[in-house]
């Protein structure tokens, strides 16, 4: 994919965080006593594991992991809510009650200047590989570790995709907004409200529950393989395109147990978590055509486009959260500067 002429490649992709990385490592030496220690992590997901990113993500590094360091390097992993969910996460990590943890920057908006360009502003990109690059070679993901660093967390990137709601009903224009109510997190929930939706916060594993019981008229969990994996076809058979924005799913460190870490073990865990961003978020769009076409022809699911002045509702709201990011503060600003500078490459603006 052509940006000013070159193209982006994985190394690319992967470079500038994993330098990030590994400037936060201690001396690269191990020595002949901990170069055969084994580490047991133990891992809360904010993923249920009902949730296709659990085991695509979490499971494929566990064992990914396990397999590259001949077993010294074993991850427990926790399906949502079972020690922590959503915003508790990066707080028991931070404390050190887990080392590691999966999460929505979505979930701590406060935690960074630039968290809400890293979860994503609604409306502002259009395919996934432009959340890569905004991530790993525009510096958002560093202007947050930046931040964070201080506080003892680091967040590297799962993977990059896309948003899209299910819905109950149908929408047919931008007079339906005003009656539905979305589950949704984030900054896609200002979105959905600029845009004149009533949008309210359901943790991951109750969210079918509350589609099914009418406390919600529609969800947004990733796109098709989330609506596919958590079921909510079953009772919202509405998959609305195109896609509301595109977001990152990240890993969220404790500083402190990362650089406790034998230098080799350490340095494998992140460059395995810098590779799979790639490898995932390539994974994950080959997994939403299917997972459509699946929803399609064995449950019933109808693809709908947003009416034009939904779209244009949605655009007007997409600038309102923009500016909202740019007046966060100057890393902010900064960062939207380089995203607006891409979307302006791009022809969006």
């Amino acid at each position: 994919m052509p940006e000013h002429g070159k193209t982006i490649n994985r190394r690319n992709l992967v470079g500038g965080s994993l330098a990030a990385a590994a400037a936060l490592t201690l001396p690269a030496i191990v020595s002949s006593a901990n170069a055969q220690e084994k580490v047991s992590w133990k891992v809360q997901a904010h993923w249920p594991k009902a949730s296709g990113s659990y085991n695509d993500s979490l499971v494929v590094l566990q064992k990914e992991l396990e397999q590259r360091t001949g077993g010294r390097f074993k991850l427990e992993l926790f399906g949502a809510g079972e020690i922590a969910k959503d915003r508790e996460i990066y707080n028991i990590v931070r404390r050190g009650v887990v080392p590691m943890g999966t999460i929505s920057p979505g979930y701590v908006l406060g935690e960074a200047q630039a968290m809400g360009l890293y979860y994503g502003v609604p409306g502002a990109l259009r395919e996934s590989w432009e959340m890569m690059h905004v991530t790993k070679n525009l510096g958002i993901e560093k202007m947050v570790n930046d931040e964070l660093q201080p506080k003892g967390v680091m967040m590297l990137g799962d993977k990059a995709y896309p948003t899209e709601i299910v819905l109950k009903k149908k929408i047919t224009s931008v007079a339906d907004l005003g009656s539905l109510k979305v589950r949704s997190a984030g900054t896609m929930l200002e979105y959905l409200a600029a845009a004149g939706m009533a949008p309210q916060q359901v943790a991951g594993p109750e969210i079918y529950q509350a589609m099914s019981t009418g406390v919600v008229d529609g969800a947004h969990w990733g796109a098709a393989v989330g609506a596919l994996s958590m079921k909510f076809w079953e009772v919202a058979p509405f998959h609305m395109k195109p896609a509301l924005g595109f977001t990152n799913d990240v890993y969220v460190f404790n500083l402190a147990a990362l650089n406790k870490l034998p230098a080799d073990l350490r340095l494998i865990l992140t460059s395995l978590v810098e590779e799979r961003y790639y490898r995932r978020t390539i994974e994950y769009l080959q997994q939403e055509a299917v997972a459509l076409s699946t929803g399609r022809a064995k449950m019933n699911v109808e693809v709908v486009r947003f009416p034009d002045d939904v779209l244009k509702k949605l655009s007007e709201a997409s600038k309102v959260i923009m500016q909202k990011e740019i007046d966060k503060g100057p890393i902010a600003a900064a960062g939207a500067e380089a995203m607006n500078k891409l979307r302006g490459d791009l022809g969006y603006v």
